[in-house]
């Protein structure tokens, strides 16, 4: 397998007396081939400024940066993709912070690319290419002439065409899981937050954070144009916005108006789940969806990246556990990393977290951050690291009852 890189310009290459090499966490790893999957359709190829790539050179068999004005390059994987090393590079500057996107090992073999990853959920909804940009435009067009008055979608209206975001580009083409964003506060400090950041952050946020708290009628607008369908999804709390719990007052006398008039499709809710008072009372209107969004289940490592404000991750557990007792399905947004998600403890830890809380599905979602901030905050590892691929398998093993999926489902039929 060929180590790959780019130049100065951007153009990819393969070196063919060079062998690719991976990282796990800090170390540099030999990359497996039973670890590489052919580059899925809607991936993206980028190259990671201030940083050389580290390969093996084939005619000495020394590890080693590749030489010259050359960067290393990384893979974006669509939803539905679980990567399982982050490319192997050093950093030619160390100051430099990498933009906030999940980079996954890519090598080039048998003709083509392949990327480090192993595929945990069907790609096709959530694949970029099937959303079709020209019919996208025409339903924004139209709902905006339909409620010219909503700020809500002006709002998702830039999600969808500037940022392309895809529950944003459903809420207009009215399929599949849609967005209803209604918080621009916050009770954690995220560190790798993608809509808000401290100006010496070192890296800025993608997105920009919705700066408006929206009316219950805006919000009961677009939830009744997307639930018309049993399978339909309308989901609180995405990127763009804060915690949605804050929110819970609107939140709750939106549920109940909307489910006044139509029992169709979902209710979602994204959320930390760290106001367990507020989970509750949006369980109890109505909520048939929840995911949960954390990083680990160890407080340490969990409080260093959420930076929680006035909640602990005991909140969230108790969280979970109401709404699972409650008949919501509920689901983890699990925030995973090579090198660190795959350490004993961390793989030990939330076996137990999923056991107490009842959770039925845990979303592998590829951590997006620059590796060396990241590594720095977290506690260092204690135990084995198992390597994500075998981190898979106990999960699978250890939770034979839990879904391993990326992304949120409709919950399955009774008996199913």
């Amino acid at each position: 397998m060929n180590l790959v890189y780019a130049d100065a310009e951007g153009n990819l290459f393969d070196h063919p007396d060079w062998i690719a090499l991976g990282r796990s966490g800090e170390m540099i790893v030999e990359i497996m081939d039973d670890e590489l999957i052919p580059l899925p359709e809607g991936a993206t190829l980028v190259g990671l400024p201030y940083t050389r790539p580290i390969g093996i050179e084939r005619a000495t068999g020394e590890m080693k940066p590749l030489p010259g004005e050359v960067q290393a390059v990384g893979a974006l994987l669509p939803q539905g993709f679980t990567r399982l090393n982050i490319p192997g590079y050093i950093k030619t500057d160390k100051s430099h912070k990498l933009p906030l996107f999940g980079y996954s090992a890519v090598v080039w073999k048998d003709g083509g690319f392949y990327v480090t990853a192993q595929q945990c959920d069907d790609p096709e909804r959530w694949n970029p290419l099937n959303c079709d940009r020209d019919k996208l435009k025409l339903s924004v067009d139209s709902l905006l002439a339909k409620y010219p008055n909503n700020r809500l979608y002006q709002h998702l209206s830039n999600c969808a065409l500037g940022y392309e975001c895809l529950t944003a580009s459903n809420t207009f083409l009215q399929r599949w899981e849609g967005a209803v964003p209604v918080s621009y506060s916050c009770n954690a400090g995220c560190y790798g937050c993608i809509s808000e950041q401290p100006d010496d952050s070192g890296f800025p946020a993608p997105q920009t954070r919705m700066n408006f708290r929206p009316t219950v009628d805006e919000i009961v607008e677009i939830m009744l144009e997307h639930l018309t369908t049993p399978d339909a999804i309308i989901s609180f709390g995405q990127g763009c916005e804060g915690e949605p719990s804050t929110q819970a007052k609107i939140i709750v006398e939106a549920m109940r108006k909307v489910r006044g008039i139509t029992s169709l499709g979902h209710i979602n809710i994204n959320t930390n789940a760290g106001l367990t008072d507020h989970i509750r009372a949006i369980v109890d209107a109505g909520l048939s969806l929840m995911r949960v969004s954390t990083i680990s289940a160890l407080d340490d490592h969990y409080n260093a990246y959420y930076k929680p404000r006035g909640y602990t991750l005991s909140n969230v557990e108790k969280s979970l556990r109401y709404a699972a007792d409650k008949g919501v399905y509920t689901s983890i947004n699990y925030l995973i990393f090579p090198g660190v998600t795959d350490r004993e403890e961390e793989i030990e830890a939330m076996i137990g977290f999923v056991r107490r809380t009842g959770l039925r599905l845990i979303q592998m979602r590829n951590l997006n951050i620059d590796p060396e901030s990241y590594l720095a905050l977290i506690p260092p590892p204690q135990g084995e690291i198992y390597g994500m691929k075998q981190m898979l398998e106990i999960f699978a093993e250890e939770l034979p009852d839990v879904v391993i999926g990326s992304y949120t489902h409709v919950p399955p039929k009774p008996g199913k």
